[in-house]
């Protein structure tokens, strides 16, 4: 990208910004010691797991990351802009799980590449920039799962202040702000960070890496793409890597896509990790200086909010990664104006976007049921200790029995209190197992469920004088293996065209080999 337009917004979707040119990681010592300060190899192995922020430019961004002593040498190397400053806050869906959204982008813009370069990578001449490859990728609260959802780029929603149009043309009308405007529209997801990637970032990243491997079942011949693939496993450098995420060769068209995407993406981590590319210091910068000035990002993800990340994220591994995509209804939708688009299948995305928005794992109906069956405190997860606070004999053995019937975990023989005249029986519990004490306090009638911060790791049922009984909850039934059992032997097929709820892949099982 020239330099002569830093900091300013040229045509629709072109935005540039001067960077810093500090030295690379390799060459700056600390001060105090006159060490590099690039962390040991062994150090930066550990942080690999930033890796699985999943698609190509967010994998790019927090690689770098991993590398704290580079991290402010990274932030000088990124291109910044002001993503969210022009929305509406009050218009914006809340994020309260603590969670982290970011709306990933990969452009198609060509007007700064030259007619050679558009040639090598039969990426035509078109003019403008739209975004040829959308993904939210979700970040849960606890930090130990990353769930990336590929959206078509034909998606056929309605554009804030633009009408209905294909959800790639946001971008075209407005940048990074009206595609972060619309995809929080129409999916009602709140997204905290930007992330967007340029075509020749693309191959910069695949070739540092020494090429990646895919695996497809078909052949596939695009001679627009210039890519002809025969059905097998190949290894293939950034160029090819490039024609393979973007033909739309196949019968499903822009879903294949989207599956194609994932395999590289998967395969560029298991790359990295294979080739030790993070955790050697020559290896790991010039991945960065090839890749970086790619790189557009909101301007709150910046050294601080990387580091954080990285320390969060530290344990990650491919099998924490979840790729899913958006249910369609209809691949062949006729437009008004006479083109084809795709629609969604309304339904099963709002409970896949509620999913996400809510900090829920994302899967089938079956999944989300037993989620919500796991969101309330079981009664072997609940440790407990009966005392008696009356004078009433034999009342404190006698719930010790019906508490352990039903599965609670005693931690010890019920004893007598400390008084015999307490009147309200009492649920206690410690700061962490509020939730608990409070499913507890239901089973019992008229008890109360009373924080008392001495208590750590344990629940304490004081009876008192209003106790008359104790409810146990109901056990499962019976049945249910044998009615699992008859549904495996009768499986209900859905159409092709419809995905009918989003179901889920990690990035292990999108590795080849």
């Amino acid at each position: 990208m020239s330099d002569d337009n830093a900091g300013q917004q040229g045509s629709a979707g072109e935005f540039r910004r001067e960077r810093s040119q500090p030295l690379p990681p390799e060459r700056r010592r600390s001060p105090r010691s006159g060490r590099f300060t690039v962390p040991s190899a062994g150090a930066r192995r550990r942080r690999t797991g930033l890796l699985l922020m999943s698609a190509l430019s967010v994998l790019v961004l927090l690689a770098s990351g991993i590398s704290w002593g580079a991290t402010e040498w990274v932030s000088g190397n990124i291109n910044r802009s002001d993503v969210f400053g022009g929305l509406a806050e009050d218009d914006r869906p809340d994020n309260d799980s603590g969670a982290l959204t970011f709306l990933v982008i990969g452009s198609d813009g060509r007007d700064d590449m030259s007619s050679e370069d558009q040639n090598a990578l039969s990426v035509g001449s078109t003019p403008g920039q739209r975004s040829d490859a959308i993904m939210l990728v979700h970040l849960n609260h606890d930090r130990d799962r990353v769930t990336v959802v590929g959206l078509p780029r034909d998606l056929w929603v309605d554009i804030p202040g633009e009408g209905e149009d294909k959800i790639n043309a946001a971008y075209a009308y407005g940048g990074p702000q009206k595609s972060v405007e619309t995809v929080e529209s129409v999916t009602g997801v709140r997204i905290d960070h930007y992330v967007e990637v340029d075509f020749t970032g693309f191959v910069d990243v695949v070739d540092s890496l020494g090429g990646v491997e895919v695996c497809l079942e078909e052949d596939i011949e695009d001679p627009k793409a210039k890519l002809d693939l025969e059905a097998g496993t190949h290894e293939v450098d950034g160029t090819e890597a490039l024609a393979f995420s973007r033909t739309r060769a196949t019968e499903r068209g822009d879903l294949d896509r989207i599956d194609r995407q994932q395999q590289v993406v998967a395969a560029m981590m298991d790359r990295a990790l294979s080739t030790e590319t993070l955790s050697d210091p020559a290896k790991l910068t010039s991945f960065l200086q090839t890749s970086l000035s790619s790189l557009t990002v909101d301007e709150s993800l910046d050294t601080a909010a990387l580091n954080e990340l990285g320390h969060q994220m530290r344990g990650l591994d491919l099998g924490a990664v979840d790729f899913a995509q958006v249910p369609i209804a209809d691949m062949e939708h006729w437009t008004e104006r006479g083109d084809v688009a795709v629609l969604w299948d309304e339904p099963a995305a709002r409970d896949l976007f509620a999913d996400i928005q809510a900090d829920r794992p994302v899967g089938d109906e079956e999944e989300a049921a037993a989620e919500d069956e796991d969101s309330e405190p079981t009664p072997t997860d609940i440790p407990v200790r009966v005392f008696n606070g009356t004078a009433s004999p034999g009342v404190g053995a006698e719930l010790d029995a019906q508490l352990s019937q039903a599965g609670f975990e005693l931690t010890g023989e019920a004893e007598n209190w400390t008084s015999r005249d307490l009147a309200g029986t009492q649920v206690r519990y410690g700061p962490d197992m509020a939730e608990e004490a409070a499913y507890v306090s239901g089973l019992i009638d008229g008890s109360e469920a009373v924080e008392e911060d001495t208590l750590d790791g344990e629940l304490q049922i004081v009876i008192g004088f209003n106790y008359t009984s104790f409810d146990a909850p109901a056990a499962e039934a019976d049945a249910e293996p044998a009615e699992e059992e008859e549904a495996e032997e009768t499986p209900t097929e859905l159409p092709e065209e419809s995905e009918g709820s989003a179901t889920t892949s990690t990035a292990e099982d999108n590795i080849c080999s």
